[in-house]
């Protein structure tokens, strides 16, 4: 699936960072599995960047309807422009995380929580809990703040990242697992968490809040 994927990118770049992304880390394998065991719901993607979930969600047959936003207007065009080989599939839309759009379903939060200051963050999971639908779930990947060696190999990375502009914002608070995870519970939502390293460095868990039927 790799080539395929990457193939509907343009430029090398952008095709080297899908391969890699694809080859190295366990996300997208782990929300595919995830959803194929779930209600068929449309899939919100908050901080979706090119929309390369979506594309891998797709092309593992269990996406009901797909719509990612990102602030990244860059992101974005790409994504679109990779999306368009596959009709009307992904809706990608350029947007901030304070500008949700109506929706019920599946929602994912992959990598973007450090993005925001620490009073941000939990309003957000709280809107974001709004949006799940009953049967549906959240799903989080983020790094961690914890005394471990794999935190600080993840801040590195987001300094290079920054650095060479591939992350127009910087990193600006790692939560820890309480501050994840009680905004869900107050919202009504059953939480479970797990490691999500793969074969990376970084200090990644994968939180999942499911609300009942």
């Amino acid at each position: 699936m790799r080539a395929t994927l990457s193939a509907r990118f343009r430029g090398f770049n952008q095709r080297q960072y899908v391969r890699g992304k694809l080859a190295g880390d366990p996300v997208y394998a782990a929300v595919a599995r995830l959803l194929q065991d779930a209600p068929p719901f449309p899939l919100l993607d908050v901080g979706c960047g090119m929309g390369l979930l979506g594309h891998y969600l797709h092309g593992c047959g269990v996406l009901h309807g797909y719509v990612g936003i990102d602030h990244d207007e860059r992101k974005i065009a790409a994504g679109r422009e990779a999306a368009a080989t596959i009709g009307d599939a992904l809706d990608l839309r350029c947007a901030d995380v304070a500008d949700l759009p109506d929706f019920r379903g599946h929602v994912c939060l992959l990598d973007v929580l450090h993005y925001l200051p620490a009073a941000r963050q939990p309003g957000l999971l709280s809107r974001l809990a709004g949006h799940v639908a009953p049967g549906a779930q959240l799903m989080i990947r983020n790094v961690l703040r914890e005394k471990h060696w794999r935190f600080h190999a993840t801040v590195l990375e987001e300094h290079v990242l920054h650095a060479t502009g591939w992350m127009r914002v910087p990193a600006t608070h790692y939560p820890t697992a309480r501050e994840v995870m009680a905004p869900l519970h107050d919202a009504g939502l059953a939480t479970s968490i797990e490691p999500l390293w793969g074969r990376t460095p970084f200090n990644s868990y994968l939180i999942v809040a499911r609300r009942p039927r």
